[in-house]
């Protein structure tokens, strides 16, 4: 690969990284030209991004020892990358005409550096490169669904989320170190499905569980209810093209490594489809819109995940696109309608938008894409991923179908609520919390917008379909005439029925409505089953370490000092005396070697006749 094209891609995640860093530590200072600054970066990504996709641009680098860091843009990460930073720069474009106090640079920084990351996750072709990304993206939403720290309960939601998807990141590194003990020693993704014996196993179920992880399917779907507490511009871009749509990419990117663990790809096609069915049922429950769109993101994502168990590759990159458009314009416009009317209860939003007549078609066309309406793009997307399912297993397609049912029914609920008359002019005229967006700018997003729901149905038509086929690397079986049909007309008799109902109450238990509501009450069973043992076990091992350990180290050091006290009183004593004796015995005997040193010549004479008598003596004797 050429250096200008290895450049491209280089540049492609470098220009929104090296922006939004500067942004984020600049602080308050530049908040002025931050919107502007963000907007220009993230239409220069776009443009970025079209070209490397068009030059399949490829490039490697040396990153750790027999470990490179590899980035591309050719087959599947193109186009993918063109929607990540087409989202980003609607969102960002909508974002800079809000007048919102705030710290602007800081949040206009990170969402930068959020799509950077994603953008790394897309182009990745190793895992090192994936897993940077991965953790960066990570930390940015973190800090993006935190965005008003003061309030805690924004920052307990931003915890929430952080922990439960970093709980389940830690499977990638279980992958990494699974692949290299399986033989995989430069880590390329397409070399994964190549690990050894029973290594291949775990490196599919890290990747499964990350995958799902980041992707808020079950069992980790409620921390993408936390993360509604960001504002409305990080909810638009994070439940669109990026965090959420992650692990469905990473899925279907890698759908030949579960296809070659032999169990993987039957377990992520069941995960999805079971997502689908059961969070559509969630959003069917909610009565606040933001939450009513984050589970359809949950339910919408599994139909991605459904296709990379199936490999219906090209059919789940479509619904990734598809969905892209529409949920980034149906959160736009609910957080225009925040911005506006200062309330996000379906109840509160009643006549919203016969008030807001543009912005009300703009959500229509959102939420029928979401609905599967024909000829909307998200309509047949789905039917290519149901097509997939069919050819895998009835059962499956069965479960797939009823998720588009109900996806019609929850979808056409939020429609009902904002176009009908308000009553007794109460509902939808809260009092306005911020001064409303600019239009300018917001037209132009939700226009963008809503031009592509049903724009991208093009690539569903068998020409465009087949060479999205080539361009992604995949393929999947086309739907049929009669499925086509089936779904169509599900989905319309399924929202003109939910259209009928209103909002009348139904006959579904309370206790069901209820746990539906509260999002299965997959949160509380994380805390009882997981937050509430870690904190029992962590509170038992302190209460160890207390009253085992901490009071072993202190009678450790007491014994110590009672030892260091008995050697000073008794061993020390007797060794002074000791010491003391043989002194005085040198002392002795120096006195009494002293007493013939008197220097008297007589005497030392005398002294040495005796001392030769002796000798002379002891001679004789021994003779």
């Amino acid at each position: 690969m050429s250096g200008q094209a290895g450049a491209l891609v280089w540049a492609l995640a470098g220009v929104p990284a090296a922006t939004g860093g500067v942004l984020a530590l600049a602080g308050r200072r530049a908040d002025r030209v931050a919107p502007g600054t963000a907007v220009a970066a993230a239409l220069g990504t776009l443009a970025l991004a079209v070209t490397a996709a068009r030059e399949a641009a490829t490039v490697s680098a040396p990153f750790l020892e027999g470990l490179p860091l590899g980035l591309s843009a050719a087959g599947m990460p193109g186009p993918l990358a063109v929607t990540v930073a087409g989202a980003t720069a609607t969102v960002l474009l909508f974002a800079a005409a809000g007048r919102e106090a705030g710290a602007r640079a800081r949040f206009h920084g990170l969402m930068l550096l959020f799509a950077a990351a994603m953008l790394v996750t897309v182009t990745a072709t190793t895992l090192t490169a994936l897993l940077l990304g991965w953790e960066v993206m990570g930390a940015a939403s973190w800090a993006l669904i935190g965005h008003w720290w003061r309030e805690p309960v924004r920052t307990e939601a931003a915890q929430v989320a952080f922990v439960t998807t970093r709980a389940a990141d830690l499977g990638l590194y279980v992958a990494a170190g699974a692949a290299l003990a399986g033989g995989v020693g430069s880590l390329r993704l397409d070399r994964l499905p190549e690990a050894a014996g029973p290594w291949l196993h775990v490196v599919t179920a890290g990747v499964v569980t990350a995958a799902l992880g980041k992707s808020a399917q079950l069992p980790f779907a409620f921390w993408l209810s936390r993360a509604m507490q960001g504002p409305s511009a990080v909810s638009a871009l994070l439940h669109s093209a990026t965090m959420v749509a992650a692990g469905a990419y990473l899925l279907l990117r890698l759908s030949p490594l579960t296809a070659a663990s032999g169990w993987g790809g039957a377990a992520v096609a069941w995960a999805g489809a079971v997502t689908a069915l059961a969070l559509g049922l969630v959003a069917l429950a909610q009565r606040d819109l933001k939450q009513l769109l984050a589970a359809s993101t949950c339910a919408q994502t599994g139909f991605m995940v459904l296709a990379a168990g199936v490999a219906a590759t090209t059919g789940g990159t479509l619904q990734l696109m598809a969905h892209a458009a529409a949920k980034s314009l149906a959160f736009l416009v609910s957080g225009w309608w925040l911005a506006r009317l200062g309330t996000k209860s379906l109840t509160g939003l009643r006549g919203a938008a016969r008030r807001h007549r543009a912005v009300g078609a703009a959500f229509t066309v959102a939420a029928l894409g979401l609905a599967g309406v024909p000829p909307l793009s998200l309509w047949a997307a789905k039917d290519l991923v149901l097509a997939g399912a069919l050819a895998h297993d009835p059962w499956l397609y069965a479960v797939g179908l009823a998720a588009a049912v109900v996806s019609a029914c929850y979808s056409v609920k939020a429609l009902w609520y904002v176009w009908q008359p308000v009553e007794g002019g109460a509902a939808g005229s809260a009092v306005r919390r911020a001064a409303s967006p600019r239009r300018g700018p917001v037209a132009v997003s939700l226009a963008v917008l809503a031009a592509a729901v049903p724009g991208l149905a093009v690539l569903a038509l068998p020409g465009p379909r087949a060479a999205l086929g080539r361009a992604v690397g995949g393929g999947g079986p086309a739907p049929g005439a009669g499925e086509l049909l089936l779904s169509a007309g599900l989905a319309v008799v399924a929202g003109c029925a939910a259209w009928a109902l209103g909002g009348r109450r139904t006959v579904v238990p309370p206790a069901v409505v209820a746990a539906a509501r509260d999002w299965l009450h997959l949160e509380r069973a994380a805390r009882v089953c997981l937050v509430r043992p870690v904190r029992r076990l962590a509170a038992v091992l302190a209460a160890f370490d207390d009253r085992v350990l901490d009071r072993g180290v202190h009678a450790l050091a007491a014994g110590a000092v009672r030892c260091a006290a008995f050697t000073d009183r008794r061993v020390e004593a007797a060794v002074d005396a000791a010491v003391e004796g043989v002194g005085a015995a040198g002392r002795r005997l120096g006195r009494l070697a002293r007493r013939p040193q008197s220097g008297l010549l007589h005497q030392y004479l005398a002294q040495a006749v005796a001392a030769f008598t002796v000798l002379a003596l002891v001679l004789v004797l021994v003779r």
